[in-house]
C-alpha cells in the first residue's frame, strides 16, 4: 500500500505509541519468520491499522516478545503477534506480489520483474491459504491495470478497484461484523488510491503519466472536489467503524481514523503554500 494509513504519533499517549510501534515490529518479524527477507520488504504502515482494528474486534490473544533486527541490531525491540497478524503479513506479501506483476505487465517494469519472480514461490502458499481474498486482489487488479491503460478520468472506476480489494482483505471472517468491516475496507481503499492520485497529479502532469484527476484538476474548484471527495471516504470509513464494538486500542485506532489518515494531506497543502509564498516573492 502507499503509506497513508497511519497514526499521528505526537499525538498518541506514550503507552498508545509503543504499542503502536510494536504491532508495527511484530508484522515485520512476521514477514520475516515466513517469508525471509523478501518479506521484509513489503512491509507497510498501513497493514497494522489492520491488524490492530482486527485484534480489537476479536479480542486475539496476543503474544509480547522482543527481537533484535538488521534496523535495530543492539537493543532488542518490542513485538507483539498474534494470529491477525500472521493473516496481515500473508495479505501484504499477495498484495505487493499481484502490484510487482502489474508494474511489469503493464510499465515493463524491471524492479516489477524482479520483485515478483523473488516473491512468486513465497506467495503461492498464502494465495491456496486464501483463496477468496487472492481471487478479489487478483481481479481487480487486473481491472484496475485495464482502467489505467485506458486512461479512464472517472476516479470512481479504479479508485474503486481499489476499494474492493481492500474491502475483501479487510474480511478477516466470515460473520455478523462483514459488512461494518467491508464497508471500512471499500471507503478506505479508495481514499488511498485518490490520496496517492492527488499527490502524485503534478508528477503525472510533468512526465505524461496516467492520473485520474487531470480532468477534474483542469476544472473550476478542484481543491474543494478533491477535499470533499477525501472527506466523504473517511467519513464512511469512520461510520463503519463506529458501530463496531472495539474497546482494546480504541484510542490509536480512532487517532489513525480521525487524524493521522491527514498527514500527508497536511503535508501537500503546507508545500503549496509555500510554493505560492515562493512564486510571490519572484514577482
Amino acid at each position: 500500500m502507499f503509506g497513508y494509513v497511519t497514526a499521528n504519533e505526537p499525538e498518541l499517549k506514550v503507552k498508545d505509541y509503543h504499542k503502536y510501534k510494536a504491532y508495527y515490529c511484530g508484522l515485520c518479524q512476521s514477514l520475516k519468520r515466513q517469508y525471509g527477507s523478501a518479506g521484509q520488504l513489503t512491509l507497510a504502515y498501513d497493514m497494522t491499522f489492520v491488524i490492530i482494528l482486527l485484534t480489537s474486534l476479536y479480542e486475539s490473544e496476543t503474544k509480547a516478545e522482543s527481537h533484535r533486527c538488521k534496523m535495530h541490531p543492539l537493543k532488542p525491540q518490542p513485538m507483539l503477534e498474534n494470529e491477525i497478524t500472521e493473516y496481515a503479513a500473508d495479505m501484504n506479501l499477495i498484495m505487493a506480489y499481484y502490484h510487482l506483476e502489474d508494474d511489469w505487465k503493464d510499465e515493463k517494469k524491471v524492479a516489477g520483474l524482479l520483485g515478483s519472480m523473488a516473491l512468486k514461490r513465497k506467495v503461492e502458499k498464502a494465495i491456496r491459504k486464501y483463496p477468496r481474498q487472492s481471487r478479489v486482489i487478483r481481479e481487480e487488479m487486473a481491472k484496475l491495470s485495464e482502467y489505467e491503460s485506458q486512461g479512464i478520468q472517472e476516479v470512481d472506476y479504479p479508485a474503486g478497484c481499489f476499494g474492493r480489494l481492500m474491502e475483501e482483505m479487510m474480511v478477516y471472517k466470515e460473520d455478523c461484523w462483514e459488512q461494518q468491516l467491508r464497508g471500512i475496507g471499500f471507503y478506505l481503499g479508495k481514499y488511498i488510491y485518490i490520496m496517492d492520485a492527488y499527490e502524485d497529479l503534478d508528477k503525472d502532469l510533468e512526465k505524461g503519466t496516467y492520473n485520474p484527476l487531470k480532468k477534474m484538476h483542469e476544472e473550476a474548484g478542484y481543491e474543494e472536489r478533491c477535499r470533499d471527495i477525501l472527506c466523504m471516504m473517511i467519513g464512511e470509513c469512520a461510520r463503519n467503524f463506529e458501530i463496531l464494538p472495539c474497546v482494546l486500542d480504541v484510542d490509536i485506532l480512532r487517532n489513525i481514523l480521525y487524524d493521522g489518515v491527514w498527514k500527508h494531506y497536511r503535508k501537500i497543502q503546507e508545500k503549496k503554500s509555500e510554493e505560492k509564498e515562493d512564486d510571490k516573492e519572484s514577482l
